[in-house]
């Protein structure tokens, strides 16, 4: 059978394969371009009789064009902006986050800064990207933080400011200062310098930091405020202060050191106010005592003083028998209280001596009377 060419190679007619059927296109087809230009341009036509320059077509491009123009003065502030509006370059007014509305360019244009976001400033310190750790790590900057105290030692000082636009100052901002951050982080760099300066190192590295703090956040602020700046500081926070690391360790034992001494000197104190209380109250008990004392022994004397007045003044009435009176007291206290044998002057000295009862062994003793001079007192017993 012959082999007929009837267009479309030895399979058949068209642009088909030694399979069937060739290539089919898959999906929709992209509009031309052009068509759509030459489309627009016919409707265009259709709504603007007489053509594109005649009075009405122009009329309506030019009512389009001032529509384009007036709907372009719609903006948007976001959360942490605020909007500054400038016409002709000068600041008109500011508004806040939200959709707002400026006259179009070249009128009125808008500037957006981040005035309702606190920023965060470092130094002393900076973060750097650490390709072993696989993120970033602070790193110190040694010709920021060291500074000199006013007793004539270094220090390492770490701190961070927080700070932020006020909100009627963001036209200072924008346009009193250059470089915003920079400004911050140089005034901040020279008041902590002027308050390290002016204190010793031992407040600045123990219970001075807040004291220290209020200070620079004051002097920043008077500072940024003479420039105009529009900034305000909300807080300064010392992150690390220390003694440069040549001498940390010494630095450390003299510390350790002196808190030994705060300690032995705090037990010596304790003790001291456990003693000295004491002591004291010992020695305000002898006065007393002694006080005591002396107070009776001074009445004692008065009152043998007076006894003696008063037995005086009886002698002199009747001598005899005052004296008689006495004597029998004297004895009566001397031998009261001892051993008596009773002899009546016989010579047998056997037949001479007189037994007596001994009355004072079976009764009992009695009381012997109040000594009435400086001889000791003895219980009379006995009978003569």
């Amino acid at each position: 059978m012959p082999w007929k060419n009837q267009g479309g190679g030895p399979w058949g007619s068209g642009p088909k394969g030694p399979w069937g059927s060739g290539p089919q296109p898959v999906g929709p087809r992209p509009p031309d371009l052009e068509d759509l230009l030459r489309r627009g341009q016919d409707r265009l036509q259709q709504l603007l009789p007489g053509g594109y320059f005649s009075g009405l077509g122009i009329a309506l491009i030019l009512i389009g064009a001032v529509a384009i123009w007036g709907l372009s003065g719609f903006f948007r502030v976001q959360s942490e902006e605020l909007g500054v509006v400038l016409r002709f370059g000068k600041h008109v007014r500011t508004v806040q986050p939200g959709l707002n509305y400026h006259l179009p360019y070249p009128i009125e244009t808008v500037l957006l800064p981040k005035a309702l976001r606190v920023s965060t400033i470092s130094i002393g310190m900076t973060l750097i990207d650490d390709p072993a750790r696989r993120g970033r790590t602070m790193r110190d900057v040694p010709e920021e933080s060291l500074m000199l105290t006013g007793d004539e030692n270094i220090v390492d000082v770490d701190f961070t400011v927080l700070w932020r636009i006020k909100p009627d100052g963001v036209g200072d901002y924008l346009f009193n200062i250059q470089n915003p951050e920079g400004t911050v982080k140089a005034v901040a760099e020279s008041a902590m310098r002027e308050a390290v300066g002016k204190a010793n190192i031992q407040p600045v590295l123990t219970g001075a930091r807040t004291t220290t703090e209020q200070g620079v956040q004051e002097l920043m602020q008077k500072t940024l405020d003479s420039y105009g700046s529009g900034i305000l500081i909300t807080q300064v926070q010392m992150q690390k202060v220390d003694p440069p690391a040549q001498v940390i360790d010494s630095f450390r034992d003299v510390q350790a050191a002196r808190a030994d001494l705060e300690r032995l000197q705090n037990e010596a104190q304790t003790y001291a106010n456990r003693v000295v209380p004491d002591a004291k109250g010992r020695a305000a008990q002898i006065l007393q005592v002694a006080e005591g004392y002396k107070q009776q022994a001074v009445a004692e004397a008065k009152g043998q003083s007076a006894r003696f007045l008063k037995v005086y003044d009886e002698y002199k009435k009747a001598p005899d028998v005052t004296r008689e009176r006495i004597y029998l007291e004297t004895m009566e206290r001397v031998l009261g209280g001892s051993e008596k044998l009773v002899y009546d002057g016989g010579s047998s000295s056997a037949q001479g001596i007189v037994p007596y009862l001994p009355l004072s062994e079976l009764t009992p003793r009695r009381s012997a009377a109040p000594a009435t001079t400086g001889q000791p007192q003895q219980p009379s017993g006995g009978t003569r």
